[in-house]
C-alpha cells in the first residue's frame, strides 16, 4: 500500500473515533503538497474537556488497535488543544475558542480542503 493509502486509511479510522464521540465540524485538510510534514491534518471540536479528551482517547485506542503508533500528544491534561502526531496523520482537537483563535484552516489554507467522504 502507497503511503498517501495508509494516510487516508488512518485519518478514515481517526474519524470515525471523532464521530463515535460526537466530534462536531470536523475537517479535513490535505497537507502533502505543501508539508513534509504530514498528509494530513485531522480538525475537529468538542464541547467541553472531558468530550474532548474522550475523543483523543478514542483516536489513540481505534489508531492503537489497527497497528498505527501515536508518537506525540500535546495539550491532553488542559484539553482545549490536543495535538496528537501519528506521523502520516495530525489530529487536532480543539474547544470552540481555542480552534476560532487559532484557525489552522486558515493557516493552513495551502493545503487542500477534502470532503471526508472523498478519503
Amino acid at each position: 500500500m502507497d503511503t498517501m493509502n495508509h494516510s487516508r486509511e488512518m485519518a478514515k479510522l481517526a474519524i470515525a473515533a471523532l464521530e463515535d464521540k460526537k466530534a462536531e465540524d470536523i475537517r479535513v485538510i490535505d497537507i502533502s503538497e505543501v508539508s513534509v510534514m504530514a498528509d494530513f491534518f485531522l480538525i475537529a471540536e468538542g464541547a467541553n474537556r472531558s468530550q474532548i479528551q474522550a475523543m483523543a482517547d478514542n483516536v489513540q485506542e481505534t489508531l492503537g488497535k489497527a497497528g498505527y503508533e501515536l508518537r506525540q500528544t500535546e495539550g491532553y491534561h488542559t484539553a482545549n488543544w490536543i495535538l496528537m502526531d501519528f506521523g502520516d496523520v495530525i489530529v487536532h482537537i480543539f474547544d470552540k475558542e481555542n480552534r476560532l483563535f487559532y484557525n489552522l484552516e486558515r493557516i493552513w489554507r495551502d493545503g487542500k480542503q477534502v470532503d471526508k467522504g472523498e478519503l
